[in-house]
């Protein structure tokens, strides 16, 4: 087991326990984030690849109390259990690591049955394969559309490439308040992102705006760009 770093005690710790492709690349963009990390992992080669960006990298074999109670990891703010393909482990992980007493535990899931078993341990579940299969398809169906996030209830946060159709009108000629129920959070114009929007700011083709509302209404304001 590699060395556990002392703590920043204003920074939040994340332990991410899994280093499949989707926990290396959780535990990779935390860490570039600013957060500290903690990960840990059966494969040796992996955690010695997880010390270019984290010192609290752990080789556990069995995910035992014991064996994670030495990593420390009941002193994480957030744990996050990668180990969706195998149930039984993610089970036993996620129960071990709610009853060590980590404030909020997020489980990774492949089915819904799944889901459901690690809800009902505690967890929050994250089905990350569903998930990016729902924003690929967006995207394919609606080409000017480059990023989303879904908050529930019908309202998502998207990013837009803007058309020919509105280049050169101010933020208040497109008026996506009014017409469409939309409120512009950002703007990137020429690979630069800027939240400072004024009612005169200048919109071009090629721009992208990032919008929030009711996911109907960005894509009746998608399709008005498509016309």
């Amino acid at each position: 087991m590699a060395k556990n770093k002392k703590r920043n005690k204003n920074a939040r710790l994340f332990a991410v326990i899994g280093l499949g492709r989707f926990g290396t690349a959780l535990a990779e963009e935390l860490a570039r984030k600013g957060e500290e990390v903690m990960v840990i992992d059966r494969d040796r080669e992996k955690i010695d690849a997880a010390l270019s960006f984290t010192d609290n990298a752990f080789v556990v074999g069995e995910l035992n109390a014991d064996n994670l109670r030495e990593t420390g990891i009941e002193e994480a703010d957030v744990a996050i259990i990668c180990i969706g393909e195998k149930l039984d482990v993610s089970i036993l992980a996620t129960m071990t690591v709610l009853k060590m007493g980590v404030k909020r535990v997020i489980s990774k899931a492949k089915s819904k049955e799944q889901g459901e078993i690690l809800s009902m341990l505690g967890a929050e579940v994250v089905y990350p394969e569903h998930d990016m299969g729902i924003r690929l398809a967006g995207k394919l169906v609606a080409p000017h559309i480059l990023e989303y996030l879904t908050l529930g209830n019908g309202v998502a946060i998207m990013e837009i490439r803007l058309t020919g159709k509105v280049n050169g009108r101010s933020v208040i000629e497109l008026n996506v308040r009014r017409n469409y129920g939309l409120n512009i959070i950002a703007i990137r114009h020429d690979g630069e992102i800027t939240t400072d929007i004024l009612p005169t700011t200048q919109l071009f083709e090629e721009d992208t705006i990032t919008v929030i509302g009711k996911t109907a209404d960005i894509r009746r304001f998608e399709e008005h760009l498509q016309q």
